[in-house]
């Protein structure tokens, strides 16, 4: 019997992509939050989810510098399973519950990648970088300070597509200031089949659950974000109208679950 979580599925299931969960993940992480235009938020909503209008095009760009493990200390082979990611959060509502759901979002590896569809992330490649942090501090990185910036960008198919910096302020004491809106994505798998192309094998929401969440080193602050307009891309569409607070911080968490919130009608 041929073996593997994701593909290919092999004899021995080495060559596969990824282990089966638990998915255990840490990172360093920038946080900035803006406001885009509610419509063009409301826009990028699948069936089945509702613009929070309270939120005003409330949304998140997220920067994450990533480090994987299945159960088997795969986070020994860092070139197959350390990866960079950058991804938007719009606030949005699921039978009247605050969510946030994903849009747009990049990452530089192919298991990454992987992980993702099957959560229902929408995830491409891209290119993507962000100011990292080091114990021993000089001038070639920031000291977790008040003053201290980071910056992140994001490049895909031969364009700049995002850009940000966080100045950190002063450090997080209450870690309830962080709470983020449970994630809500859209599964979708499509058939190729002709007659089938229009019923998707997969299309429901999903809330992602993570568990046994831990974040450190936080510190909070000013931020900007650029998202410029590029040939072939809608991410400009959520271009910011205002930035609010920064974040810079690490976290880890474990990935072993999905909860299906609502199925297509066939």
């Amino acid at each position: 019997m041929l073996k593997g979580f994701h593909y290919p599925l092999t004899p021995k299931g080495l060559s596969t992509l990824n282990p089966p969960p638990p998915w255990h993940y840490s990172s360093d992480f920038l946080n900035i939050e803006f406001w885009a235009n509610p419509s063009a938020v409301a826009a990028t909503l699948p069936s089945g989810l509702e613009p929070d209008t309270s939120a005003e095009g409330h949304a998140n760009a997220l920067f994450y510098d990533w480090q994987f493990s299945g159960s088997n200390e795969e986070f020994l082979d860092p070139a197959r399973y350390q990866y960079r990611e950058f991804f938007i959060l719009v606030d949005a509502l699921f039978d009247g519950r605050p969510i946030s759901y994903c849009p747009y979002i990049f990452v530089d590896n192919d298991a990454a990648m992987a992980r993702g569809w099957t959560q229902g992330y929408p995830k491409r490649l891209g290119s993507v970088f962000q100011t990292r942090y080091y114990a021993a501090t000089g001038k070639a990185g920031p000291a977790l300070a008040a003053g201290s910036t980071f910056a992140g960008t994001l490049s895909s198919g031969g364009q700049r597509l995002a850009e940000a910096v966080v100045t950190l302020r002063e450090p997080v004491v209450d870690l309830s200031a962080l709470h983020q809106r449970p994630v809500v994505n859209l599964l979708h798998t499509p058939r190729l089949a002709a007659g089938m192309q229009n019923k998707p094998a997969i299309h429901e929401l999903v809330e992602n659950v993570p568990r046994d969440v831990k974040i450190e080193q936080a510190w909070i602050g000013d931020s900007a974000l650029e998202l410029p307009v590029c040939k072939g891309e809608e991410l400009s569409d959520l271009a910011p109208l205002r930035c609010g607070k920064g974040v810079r911080a690490s976290m880890a968490y474990v990935v072993d679950d999905l909860k299906t919130l609502k199925r297509r009608k066939s």
